[in-house]
């Protein structure tokens, strides 16, 4: 069994964003393998344990692949204050004899963006709407990794996951649990200072908000879970996920100054791309009175290359508006007109990249989350839940299709639903050793009670 074939068979997917699949994007040749243990986003902790504790791992899954891409550079990037992480990297790099080198990056968001963290290692700017393939390289996180090396070495397929659980609890910690253990479950393994909370899966920028106690009982841990974050349920992150898009129109057609700041401060503007959004927001109110779709390709076309990072909004915008979920709600306006917008094959980064980059710790102060900031995850915690619900859709692209059915038993790691055929899919496996109760095209319940 070849690499890609390992990978695919062990259903791994990028672990550390919206879950690509992990043999697709390997199924290339490539200039460049850049390995992201950057972080993207403040409090998580993920991958700096990981690199702290699974360095040989990392480094030797980091030139096996290489290998496979036929890459003549292998690069691991991280922040260049992670001293511990870069020590444990460079002590294995050494006795495995690697040719493989750091990259040291500033302090900044969004570093973990894999268009960002190409550009800073590579300087090609990657075409809007594009992939870092596009200019001869692949991006894999750390985590990504450390699965790829499990799979290589000892055939393990993807049925647990490292998480950090930081915010309002005794002290962050680092989980190793099974894909599909319930989120109240890993909160509870932290010690939560309250009893009622909100939680952001994943980072305070981009992460999913879940406000509501019943969409906090319904969440369960997946393949690209790396953070959970406990917050009061009146937090200004949660507030502001609760705007509704009627609520954001009124206020960006009344309020924008066009300061421009959310375009000058833009991470994928910096790198080159055509993304302008006080354009968009100046634009907004004549969104109903346009009538000609080369007018509507001229007014909100830009909104497409938007990556949602939200600089714009979380930090740029000094009048609190919401210029991502404009371009978000924009794109779809878009499709839905049926207009196509031209990419800009070879964009050139701006020359003032440097000078605008987004300080993480200012970024930190305005979210509201300074108290929680500098606080590391040291402890990992080995939980093994009695019953988990894992979904057939973890990935970009279709769910996976059921292989087993309803009173089946199962062992932890064993194929529980299959890759779609001719389509991006990936295999999805048990969490743990245990009988079946339920199953659907959703997902499937396992128990792993014992009966007495």
């Amino acid at each position: 069994m070849n690499l890609v074939e390992a990978v695919k068979a062990a259903g791994i997917v990028g672990a550390g964003g919206a879950g690509f699949p992990t043999h697709v994007k390997l199924n290339a040749s490539a200039e460049w393998l850049i390995v992201n243990a950057a972080e993207c986003e403040p409090l998580i902790e993920t991958d700096k344990y990981l690199c702290r504790t699974y360095a040989e791992k990392i480094v030797g899954a980091a030139v096996a692949v290489a290998e496979h891409l036929g890459a003549k550079h292998i690069v691991i990037a991280l922040k260049e204050k992670y001293l511990e992480e870069i020590a444990a990297l460079e002590k294995a790099i050494e006795k495995l004899g690697a040719p493989v080198e750091i990259c040291r990056m500033g302090v900044f968001y969004p570093a973990g963006d894999e268009q960002t963290m190409v550009q800073f290692v590579t300087g090609r700017s990657v075409p809007e709407r594009g992939l870092p393939l596009d200019v001869g390289a692949v991006v894999e996180n750390v985590g990504t990794l450390m699965n790829i090396y499990d799979a290589l070495t000892e055939g393990k397929t993807v049925s647990t996951k490292y998480l950090s659980v930081v915010g309002e609890v005794e002290k962050p910690i680092m989980l190793h649990v099974p894909v599909g253990t319930p989120l109240e479950v890993c909160v509870a393994a932290a010690s939560p200072k309250l009893q009622e909370y909100a939680l952001i899966v994943g980072g305070p920028m981009m992460g999913k908000v879940l406000a509501k106690p019943e969409q906090i009982c319904d969440g369960v841990v997946t393949k690209t879970t790396g953070n959970l974050i406990v917050l009061p349920p009146g937090h200004y992150l949660i507030k502001r996920a609760s705007q509704t898009m009627e609520s954001i129109r009124h206020r960006a057609r009344s309020a924008c100054i066009q300061c421009r700041m959310c375009t000058d401060l833009c991470p994928r503007y910096l790198i080159g791309h055509q993304i302008r959004p006080h354009l968009v927001m100046r634009n907004l109110y004549r969104e109903n009175s346009i009538t000609d779709n080369g007018e509507f390709l001229k007014a909100f076309g830009d909104a497409v290359n938007c990556c949602s990072c939200g600089v714009c909004e979380m930090f740029a915008c000094p009048m609190g508006l919401s210029p991502r979920r404009v371009n978000e709600y924009m794109k779809g306006v878009l499709r839905e007109k049926g207009i196509q917008v031209p990419k800009n094959p070879e964009p050139q980064a701006m020359s003032m990249l440097n000078l605008r980059r987004t300080p993480t710790e200012r970024l930190v102060a305005r979210l509201g989350l300074s108290s929680y900031y500098g606080l590391h995850a040291h402890e990992c915690k080995d939980l093994m839940p009695e019953e988990i619900f894992v979904p057939f859709s973890q990935h970009i692209g279709k769910p996976a299709v059921p292989v087993k059915k309803a009173g089946d038993r199962v062992e932890q790691g064993e194929l529980l639903a299959a890759a779609a055929d001719g389509a991006l899919s990936a295999n999805i496996h048990a969490g743990i050793s245990g009988t079946i109760t339920e199953i659907t095209a959703s997902g499937a319940r396992i128990s792993g009670r014992k009966e007495g």
